[in-house]
């Protein structure tokens, strides 16, 4: 896989503590932020998919996004009270 070399610019303390979690992590900072990214762009992925999903069955059930709101704020009331 061809690799390209990108340059980041982060704050003295951050960058700190970044170096300082690789150090622990016996990485470098280029692993730790590929490492990162990876993860990031994994999450997204999957939030991407969850909403997809929700849109999907929305539209099977004739739903919009704000039945599904008042749904949930009348489940807490409920819940409130049975407290």
């Amino acid at each position: 896989m061809p690799v390209s070399t990108v340059n980041i610019s982060f704050n003295t303390e951050f960058l700190a503590q970044l170096d300082k979690i690789a150090r622990n992590e016996a990485r470098t900072r280029s692993e730790l932020i590929r490492e990162a990214t990876r993860m990031y762009i994994e999450r997204k992925n999957e939030w991407q998919k969850i909403f997809e999903t929700g849109s999907q069955i929305g539209k099977t059930l004739e739903i919009i996004q704000e039945d599904v709101i008042n749904e949930i704020k009348s489940h807490r009331k409920t819940n409130q009270k049975t407290k």
